[in-house]
């Protein structure tokens, strides 16, 4: 069965041709960080509209790098949620009407699915069951995962994503759009032990998450250490690193606990956050103490891509899952509501 894939939940247009013999054929994104940077954030209408112009011409070059045409097309996935609902409905109105055109089912794709199966798409994949990191812009969970489709979710942010923690503390900074990336390399930069920021919800048993306490204690460590310390370049590396020790720091606290609990040895980090080389090493290290092992997507399948939508997509095809001709965009959608992939 081959998949197309669509991606367009914030501000990447994403697109992929998946095969299920083959593997993935093609996939292309187009960031609209360039469109977003003057204001500091995405703005959903230039969102959805930026997706409008760019994702036919998309398709088209993806088709082509794949060889594919329309008749091979077995099947269209589209993410359909969580996301900016405008943004949602741009991709999930194209792939259902090609779907339709083509005369091939559809599949609205969670978009943390995607997130948590793009490992699947790397040699060596994890084995069932393992417990995953599910760590982006806007979502920070951990979800036990008994097979493709049964997920149950252990523990999830409160409130701020790390993500989202990490670009507001960019902001506070006065760093470039987008702020994450920025902060980690800032990070590179910054002494360590020079700021100590807490680690939120460490010192209480459970698996949820809070980060909207450390945007504010760097916005206070910001105001206070600034106006007194003259190398305010090295302060504000140094405030970067302890922010990001903290977040990191956090997560891993977390993962030990939920792989603990589960009773496995293979942890899962996916999603933009996952990138994360700090946070990288010390899971790696975290896992090898426990004589298991972490497993990421590759750099380039961190962040929103159609590969993880085409290859989730397929999963759900291939199982006889599809959906009616409506089609809907759910910009809230909780993960362990999906359908279980196969009926056992």
């Amino acid at each position: 069965m081959r998949v197309l894939g669509i991606e367009t939940s914030c501000d990447e247009t994403g697109v992929a041709v998946f095969d299920g013999a083959a593997g993935l054929l093609a996939h292309t994104v187009h960031s609209q960080v360039d469109l977003h940077a003057a204001y500091g954030g995405v703005v959903p209408e230039l969102a959805s509209r930026d997706h409008i112009r760019r994702l036919t011409p998309l398709i088209r070059l993806v088709m082509a790098e794949a060889g594919t045409t329309a008749a091979d097309i077995d099947g269209v996935a589209y993410t359909a949620g969580p996301g900016l609902v405008g943004a949602l409905l741009v991709g999930a109105g194209l792939g259902r009407s090609l779907a339709w055109g083509w005369g091939v089912p559809a599949i609205g794709v969670h978009h943390m699915e995607g997130h948590l199966l793009a490992p699947l798409l790397e040699e060596p994949a994890p084995a069932f069951p393992f417990v995953a990191l599910l760590v982006s812009g806007g979502h920070t969970q951990l979800v036990e995962v008994a097979a493709a489709g049964r997920y149950r979710l252990l523990g999830e942010s409160v409130d701020d994503a790390a993500g989202e923690a990490f670009d507001k503390t960019a902001k506070i900074l006065d760093l470039p759009y987008p702020g994450g990336p920025a902060l980690a390399k800032l990070a590179e930069q910054g002494e360590p032990g020079r700021y100590v920021f807490p680690r939120p919800m460490t010192d209480r048993p459970g698996l949820d998450f809070s980060f909207s306490g450390l945007k504010t204690f760097a916005l206070n460590t910001v105001r206070e250490e600034l106006a007194h310390r003259s190398d305010t370049e090295q302060a504000r590396a140094d405030i970067a690193r302890a922010f990001e020790d903290a977040v990191v720091e956090t997560l891993v606290i977390k993962c030990r606990r939920a792989v603990e609990a589960a009773g496995v040895d293979r942890l899962v980090l996916a999603g933009g956050v996952s990138a994360n080389r700090r946070l990288r090493e010390r899971v790696d290290a975290m896992m090898a103490q426990r004589s298991g092992r972490a497993f990421y997507p590759r750099l380039a399948l961190c962040t929103d891509n159609g590969a993880m939508i085409a290859f989730a997509g397929h999963q759900r095809l291939a199982a006889g899952q599809s959906e009616a001709l409506a089609f809907t965009a759910m910009p809230r959608w909780p993960l362990d509501a999906l359908p279980e992939l196969w009926d056992e």
